[in-house]
């Protein structure tokens, strides 16, 4: 059985900064970094990284950034992104990647909360949202530009990331050992970075986080599942997400992987075709999307073809739910898979670039409805849910493939502890615990019990087996005028593991029964028309529409047939409007903005219960 013990060998006296110094010398000559995948592909070696990273560590040192001060960053995925934030980490720095969709207001609030000294800022798109925040921040004192040619004239607070990186490179090259001195001075205990979280239910709390936190996750992943070394990966999330932290900077690090960056999240599907990734992690709605466009695929299939995949898919899902239940797979039905999943599964893989994924996808951050898992282990793309928060270093559970149960979030990784608290509360307790949340003063105040439990918020069950099963936020419970307990996220789930549906939430806190606000898929939606003949595409025309209306009304049906009297929909409004992260109703991680919502769409409300 594999321990907490097996799981810190691994990074005994490790830190990032020395796991890169590791890279750079034992795998010089391999890829670390690319941005783009076709003709235009451009690479760093980790030796090359490194070099970058060394030169901007002493450009940042210039303009005065030293140990504990905090340092925003907001960019898209380029390696200009990366290397800041490594350099800020081997000055004892604290990097805090914010949001690229941030509003004035949110940048404001951020920028004072961490009192950062300096900032990192792609370009003209985000600096426009900046320039009117800047006379409210008097500890901001300096502002590198990564694309100079948007650096507003006459203003000595900005500096272009070529400058810094010049001048960096002359202290290096006189001096390359003051580089090897910063490394060895990093101690596992210290902050690694700061994560500001999504604010779903109140102000973002900014998540500090230490070498010692990212280094045990990423052993805890590896001693389970292990991780190739140089494996090839995507990068496609915001590195203010704590996956893509955890997947794209720390994980890779630890296996001196192989990311491609990949700068705008719509252009995934590409850059799995060229990469060919050996593992994805997706948010919920990134796999059903996926979900939908295969579905309407595989729909227009010939009678023949269809067939041939309708019984391969059977076996796969049969294969799937045999694991489910950790029972064998009979060697019959493994001999009958492979045949079949070689000529009719795996050109469906391969065309969306998923043929590689020996190490299957993950989901997480939200619940994911069941009906989306069984569709994609049908065609050979197996996700297993995962949870965790940032206060957990991301995951603390997971799903593996030789122990899964479809519905739950996995068991506790090596060296973590979960119990159930008050209210059926998740406590966790480990070293992926953070080290606490930054105050308004600089210091980091811890946030666990005495004994060291972390209180999650999230509500859930852990089966005789040790599968944590999530059943809702406790901030975010319907608690009707009846007394009823309901989980919001349930109903949602089912409402939205419908092709039309995008986004979906359940109203009934304080009420006498539950009611829905419904948004139609803003890219699904206009396909599934015109694959009717319908030939109206506008969404608030389709929101209107009859037959989009009595499809909706058959979704809410099926939502309705697999829950409890107290938990099904009686009334729901169809809006005519799409919800994003710049509309206001969803977090950058396309979590509902709750608060937002209600307020927002009171009157419908209201009507909804008039």
């Amino acid at each position: 059985m594999i321990s907490g013990d097996d799981v810190q060998r691994e990074i005994d006296g490790q830190t990032v900064a020395t796991l890169l110094r590791r890279n750079a010398d034992e795998y010089g000559d391999q890829p670390a970094l690319s941005s783009h995948w076709g003709p235009d592909r451009t690479t760093l070696t980790w030796a090359e990284f490194r070099e970058h990273v060394a030169a901007v560590t002493h450009g940042l040192a210039e303009l005065g950034l030293a140990t504990g001060d905090r340092m925003l960053i907001m960019a898209s995925r380029r390696p200009e992104h990366w290397i800041v934030d490594q350099a800020a980490m081997h000055l004892g720095g604290i990097p805090c990647t914010t949001y690229d969709t941030l509003s004035t207001e949110q940048i404001a609030f951020v920028a004072r909360h961490s009192a950062a000294p300096l900032v990192v800022i792609e370009g003209a798109e985000q600096l426009a949202r900046w320039l009117p925040a800047l006379p409210d921040l008097p500890n901001l004192a300096k502002i590198v530009v990564i694309d100079e040619d948007a650096i507003p004239t006459g203003d000595s607070r900005f500096v272009s990331y070529r400058e810094v990186h010049e001048k960096g490179a002359a202290v290096h090259a006189n001096a390359p050992e003051r580089f090897e001195q910063l490394t060895d001075s990093i101690r596992p205990e210290q902050p690694v970075c700061m994560i500001y979280t999504s604010g779903t239910t109140g102000d973002p709390k900014g998540v500090v986080i230490s070498h010692h936190n990212v280094l045990s996750a990423g052993a805890s992943v590896h001693v389970v599942h292990p991780l190739p070394l140089h494996g090839k990966s995507v990068a496609y999330l915001p590195l203010a997400h704590i996956a893509e932290r955890m997947l794209g900077v720390y994980l890779l690090i630890f296996r001196a992987g192989h990311a491609t960056l990949v700068a705008d999240h719509t252009q995934l599907v590409p850059a799995l075709q060229g990469v060919r990734p050996f593992g994805l992690f997706g948010v919920p709605r990134v796999w059903e999307k996926m979900t939908a466009a295969l579905q309407g695929g595989l729909g227009a299939l010939p009678e023949e073809q269809a067939a041939g995949v309708r019984m391969a898919r059977d076996a796969a899902l049969e294969a799937w739910r045999l694991g489910s239940e950790g029972k064998p797979l009979p060697d019959e039905l493994k001999a009958k898979l492979a045949a079949l999943d070689e000529k009719a599964l795996l050109p469906i893989r391969t065309m969306i670039g998923l043929d590689q994924l020996h190490r299957g996808g993950n989901s997480g951050a939200a619940p994911i409805p069941v009906a989306v898992l069984d569709f994609l282990a049908s065609i050979g793309i197996p996700v297993l849910e995962v949870w965790g928060l940032s206060e957990t270093t991301g995951a603390v559970t997971e799903n593996i493939p030789n122990s899964y149960r479809v519905g739950s979030v996995g068991q506790a990784l090596p060296g973590s502890e979960i119990k159930l608290g008050e209210d059926d509360e998740l406590m966790v307790r480990g070293p992926l615990v953070f080290l606490g949340y930054l105050q308004e003063d600089g210091s980091v105040k811890p946030d666990t019990d005495a004994d060291g439990w972390l209180a999650t918020g999230d509500i859930g069950r852990i089966d005789e087996d040790g599968f944590v099963f999530v059943t809702d936020r406790k901030k975010e419970l319907i608690i009707t005028s009846g007394g009823k307990n309901i989980a919001p996220t349930k109903v949602e789930g089912l409402l939205r593991a419908h092709p039309l549906i995008g986004q979906a939430v359940a109203i009934g806190d304080t009420r006498p029964f539950v009611t829905a606000l419904i948004v139609l898929d803003d890219e699904t939606a206009p396909l599934w028309a015109r694959a009717r003949g319908i030939g109206e595409t506008d969404l608030a025309l389709l929101a209107k529409h009859p037959d989009v209306l009595a499809e909706l009304e058959s979704a809410v049906v099926a939502a309705n047939s697999v829950l409890s009297k107290v938990e099904q929909i009686k009334k729901y409004e169809v809006l005519t409007t799409v919800w994003t992260p710049e509309s206001g109703e969803l977090t950058p991680t396309l979590k509902l903005r709750r608060r937002v919502i209600t307020d927002r769409y009171s009157q419908a409300i209201e009507a909804l219960y008039a």
